[in-house]
């Protein structure tokens, strides 16, 4: 079993990392590893009895010689691998066959359908899963799962939707796509994953109209229970700092957990505690468990009828079961509930099943109808921290007192999990293990029980003890979130390295007597020592960001790194800087920022920095903005960027060719922002690289008359997203580029870019590139020349949307 299912797990992996669809003819070659097996002894029922006996993991027959052994290890991991990777194939190729029809995105769509999960608020309006029923749109096609969004209108009320409601919407709908960066989130996976197959809006000019307050079905009844918990809580805690921690571990719901408290459980490393994790529905299944134990036992008619252990063990999976399922049933939910339940399965058929074994039924249980759950940091995590727990603590000789079992656990997540952190998030707490050993036992046994009772009883006062105990905890976390030191930020480090990560923490925490365990240090050091090389002395590395519509520009030489505007604010508390730009600059050895240049004072250029300035040191600081922005308040060196500054970094040379100083003394007004924009020529030998922010043809003018001669370049960040108001005939003809990136938001509202300026480029003779069709674009550039990635294309999965707008 365990054999199967870790090769299994391998198969599924290996799926997604494709960028197509495999040929399903290959997999008529799993049956005859089958009948391979069965024939291995000669005899078809010898050899069906041998394997089931291999998956059991008992076959230790010494009359089996050594090298027979490792065939038929070889057998039962390459079926396991295959079967893995052709269920995970059948499983996408099914998915992928709903889609919605390109000559319907944009469209206005009338449907009736359901709001299947609990909507979560954002800033202008509500988000939520909607389940489409009936389109009412004739020749209409839509998927049946879709992923909504509304939109406060100022000429009308809000639309007051709730979980589990049957409504008749209006929408306008487009196929699921994120942005494309290195080392960044992939939104095409997790709608992949979550079967969303169209993600759009409910036109508030629509007909909109309620038909029933409650649709039947056992899930839209789970999820209107949740949303009466959640107001439940809001109107009982109403102001209370912690209330939306509450309710994420009764019932699931992060959303309404601000930013600066997900940095505190980050930074801490208690990040698993503020959602129901595995070890919560462990502990309400004990506790069913025991009472269901006691109960039962009280009734001699009952214990005759049924054993009271295999009762209170069926209760156990039930109360599992239905927490994980209100509190949406994420990946440490499920694991949990897999593992309850082939312990209930133990006791049932009178069978024992190893820990490991546990373990493996757990791994197929989320595998099997999620495949997609390996793409997920939760899944790695939750497994790996249970199987190191597992590691440590089973089979040992002796038993050692609970409390240093205790701290044995929290040192085996703190070493073991390293690989992993800095695999998935390139950071480590180094306060976790403080910070875990009094969160753990007060979230656990104290919060959650307490958060429960009030959930379902009507007295006020379990909510109120709940978050005094939670705010108990919060204090000493704020302040280990304070400690300069908390957290190791670091590059992403290679594959191989992480390997080797692994095995040397499980050879660090080998039983204590096993000699040499500290050789397991050496084998961590390379994740640690093996940084991504910079460029080489007189050579350039760009990122052209894609950042959805805005701008964002990185630019490194070999002892210094730029970034040239910050792209746009999402949410208020989600913007290009903590979603793209961190990420991507950490995970790539950029730790700080020499310079950054904020072109003008628009919010899609500008949206990003309040939190990069916060989270990475700067530098310097030019930009247009005016003296007394809330962005330059705290800025240690500041400067206007004005034509004529230039300065030289490793044998790259980096000019301003706009605005002039007398232009601050203008009046400002809208179209004057886009002309204060900060022009960005960089440049190699005859190389020439130009960023022309949002400037317009009046600025292009201007750069024509003062600056001609510095304009032609190998590659132009598009002016204006390629707006009509720039990119004028003259313009474009001066600069003369091989390349064209257009910076754009796919669909975007404004039609950017303008099909005539597109035109205009390729007529010049550029290559187009644009954001939301190619994704990032990555440069290297140098005396000699320019090579040019698109990330999108060139990191493509078998879900990645491919657009040619």
């Amino acid at each position: 079993m365990v054999l199967f299912a870790v090769f299994f797990t391998l198969g599924v992996w290996l799926l997604q990392q494709q960028a197509a669809l495999p040929d399903f003819a290959w997999m008529w070659g799993l049956p005859v590893l089958v009948i391979t097996l069965l024939l291995a002894t000669g005899n078809p029922s010898v050899g069906a009895s041998l394997l089931a006996k291999m998956v059991r993991g008992q076959a230790h027959s010494q009359s089996v010689s050594l090298a027979f052994k490792a065939f038929r290890f070889l057998l039962i991991a390459t079926f396991a691998c295959g079967a893995g990777f052709y269920h995970a194939a059948w499983q996408a190729e099914r998915r992928l066959a709903v889609s919605l029809p390109d000559e319907w995105q944009g469209r206005d769509i009338e449907v009736i359908g359901v709001i299947a999960e609990l909507p979560r608020s954002h800033p202008q309006g509500q988000r939520f899963g909607f389940t489409v029923e009936q389109v009412l749109t004739p020749q209409a096609n839509v998927p049946p799962h879709l992923y909504l969004s509304t939109y406060f209108d100022t000429k009308s009320a809000p639309l007051d939707v709730h979980a589990g409601e049957r409504w008749r919407f209006t929408l306008r709908l487009k196929q699921p796509h994120g942005v494309s960066n290195p080392h960044g989130f992939d939104f095409e996976a997790w709608a992949m994953e979550n079967n969303i197959r169209a993600v759009g809006y409910v036109h508030n000019k629509g007909d909109h109209q309620r038909l029933d307050r409650l649709a039947g079905g056992l899930s839209y009844r789970i999820e209107s229970w949740r949303e009466t918990v959640r107001d439940k809580f809001n109107v009982v805690l109403r102001g209370a700092p912690y209330s939306g921690v509450l309710s994420a571990l009764a019932i699931g719901d992060q959303s309404s957990i601000p930013q600066a408290q997900w940095q505190v459980f980050t930074r801490t490393g208690v990040n698993h505690l503020r959602s129901i994790s595995g070890l919560h529905i462990t502990m309400l299944a004990s506790l069913a468990y025991a009472f269901g134990y006691w109960l039962w036992r009280r009734s001699t008619r009952l214990t005759l009828r049924l054993p009271t252990r295999k009762a209170a063990a069926l209760l156990a999976v039930l109360v599992a079961l239905g927490y994980a399922l209100l509190s949406g049933f994420a990946v440490p939910a499920q694991r949990t509930v897999y593992m309850v339940g082939a312990v209930a399965a133990a006791l049932w058929l009178n069978r024992n099943f190893s820990l490991a074994q546990m373990l493996a039924i757990a791994l197929l249980g989320v595998l099997l109808p999620d495949p997609w759950a390996v793409l997920s940091p939760g899944f790695w995590l939750s497994f790996g921290a249970v199987a190191l727990i597992l590691y440590v603590t089973a089979h040992r000789v002796g038993r050692s007192h609970f409390l240093v079992e205790y701290a044995n656990v929290q040192w085996a997540m703190m070493i073991g999990l390293i690989p992993l952190l800095l695999g998935l998030f390139q950071q480590v707490s180094l306060v976790s293990p403080i910070a875990n050993a009094f969160a753990i036992p007060l979230v656990s046994l104290v919060v959650v029980p307490l958060a429960l009772l009030g959930a379902v009883l009507p007295w006020d006062m379990p909510l109120w003890l709940a978050h005094l105990v939670m705010e108990g905890v919060m204090n000493p976390l704020v302040w280990l979130n304070a400690l300069p030191q908390a957290v190791w930020a670091q590059h992403a480090p290679p594959a191989w390295s992480i390997v080797l990560g692994m095995l040397g923490a499980l050879w660090i925490l080998l039983p204590r007597g096993f000699p040499s365990r500290w050789l397991g240090l050496l084998l961590l050091l390379p994740m640690f020592l093996v940084v991504p090389p910079p460029p080489a002395p007189g050579t350039l590395r760009l990122i052209v960001f894609d950042v959805g519509q805005g701008l964002a520009v990185a630019a490194q030489t070999r002892g210094h790194a730029l970034l040239y505007d910050t792209g746009p604010d999402f949410s208020g508390e989600s913007d290009s800087g903590n979603r793209i730009l961190i990420p991507t600059l950490r995970a790539l050895g950029i730790a700080r920022l020499d310079g950054l240049i904020l072109t003008h004072d628009d919010i899609d250029h500008t949206g990003g920095a309040a939190t990069l300035m916060q989270a990475m040191p700067v530098g310097w600081v030019s930009s247009s903005l005016a003296d007394g922005h809330p962005l330059l308040q705290h800025v240690p060196l500041m400067q206007r960027c004005v034509d004529g500054q230039s300065w030289d970094w490793d044998g790259v040379r980096f000019d301003i060719l706009h605005p002039t100083r007398a232009s601050y003394q203008q009046q400002s007004g809208k179209s004057h922002d886009n002309d204060q924009g900060c022009v960005l020529r960089i440049g190699i030998g005859e190389q020439h690289i130009l960023l022309a922010a949002d400037i317009e043809q009046a600025s292009e003018q201007r750069l024509l008359k003062e600056h001609a001669a510095q304009l032609p370049a190998a590659l132009l960040v598009v002016p204006h997203h390629g707006s009509k108001t720039s990119s004028g005939i003259d313009f474009v003809a001066a600069v003369l580029p091989d390349y064209a990136v257009f910076t754009t938001g796919y669909r975007n509202r404004f039609g950017h870019p303008k099909p005539e300026i597109v035109e205009r480029y390729a007529d010049s003779g550029a290559q187009l590139l644009r954001s939301d069709r190619d994704g990032a674009i990555l440069v290297e550039m140098d005396a000699q020349g320019l090579q040019v990635e698109r990330y999108r294309p060139a990191h493509r999965r078998y879900w990645t949307h491919a657009t040619y707008p």
